[in-house]
């Protein structure tokens, strides 16, 4: 495993580790129950940034450090913040929410505990797979504090739920556990309270295991239904499929079959 942090020693508010083809990013603000200041939003960004650029890497997961994932925003260090580019991204920086910047292409897996509030169920939702601890607890609350939801909940949340399951907590901001997350189509599983990271991180691996390009031609064509609608989608899906045809991973593929072995691919 490799250990690199992506900011000064004095201000670890994001951890970054890669262990093979995983990149390990870590909420690192525990004292503070791991609520998001401008300053962990923006090595946030970074963190996946580099993960999006470094071609070795296949699947990111992310986790937190100590009890909580995230209390949410930190409103009282960002109130002054809100107009001042907290939370912009130009268009070679990934937003971890998804709304601006450069549009993610791999996939991303998170592990989820204790508290999870308000832009930590939107970072969940802009994730491929959340794994998360049967202790959680969640609750979309920015309507408690005078704001709204902006990091995507108004959307995502009521795409996953459906209008009347997602409004009674979205309208009231009041607090769910996990078994309700999961019936809510909130996170991917449930599981047992300190199974989440290792959870995560087998589904991880297994994702690693799959061809690279055929799993972001996949990725690409979900976000494309997700984000344009199924039409648009539908008709844009063969344009994938010549590179991927022709690549050394297709080919490698078809011999692992007919082989009766476990393929090895290279991302090429």
């Amino acid at each position: 495993m490799t250990t690199e942090s992506n900011k000064s020693s004095t201000d670890n508010r994001i951890t970054y580790e890669t262990d093979g083809y995983i990149c390990l990013i870590g909420l690192n603000r525990a004292d503070k129950r791991n609520a998001f200041d401008s300053h962990m939003i923006k090595q946030l960004s970074e963190a996946l940034t580099r993960y999006e650029n470094d071609n070795n890497l296949r699947c990111a997961l992310i986790f937190a450090y100590g009890e909580h994932f995230t209390a949410g925003l930190d409103l009282m260090e960002l109130q002054d913040k809100w107009d001042k580019g907290a939370f912009e991204f130009n268009d070679n920086e990934i937003d971890p929410w998804g709304i601006g910047g450069k549009l993610r292409s791999k996939p991303v897996v998170v592990a989820v505990q204790g508290t999870c509030f308000t832009a930590g169920i939107e970072l969940m939702l802009n994730s491929d797979v959340v794994i998360a601890s049967d202790n959680c607890n969640f609750a979309q609350m920015e309507v408690q504090r005078g704001i709204m939801p902006f990091g995507g909940a108004t959307v995502r949340f009521v795409a996953a739920a459906g209008w009347q399951k997602a409004m009674p907590y979205l309208l009231t901001g009041k607090a769910f556990g996990a078994q309700t997350a999961d019936s809510l189509n909130l996170v991917s599983e449930v599981v047992e309270s300190g199974e989440e990271y290792n959870r995560a991180m087998t589904i991880a691996q297994e994702i690693c295991k799959a061809a690279p390009l055929g799993v972001q031609g996949l990725l690409s064509s979900a976000q494309d239904a997700s984000r344009n609608g199924a039409k648009a989608a539908l008709a844009n899906i063969h344009g994938y499929l010549p590179p991927l045809f022709h690549s050394e991973d297709a080919k490698e593929g078809a011999m692992a079959m007919v082989e009766r072995r476990e393929a090895e691919f290279k991302g090429r």
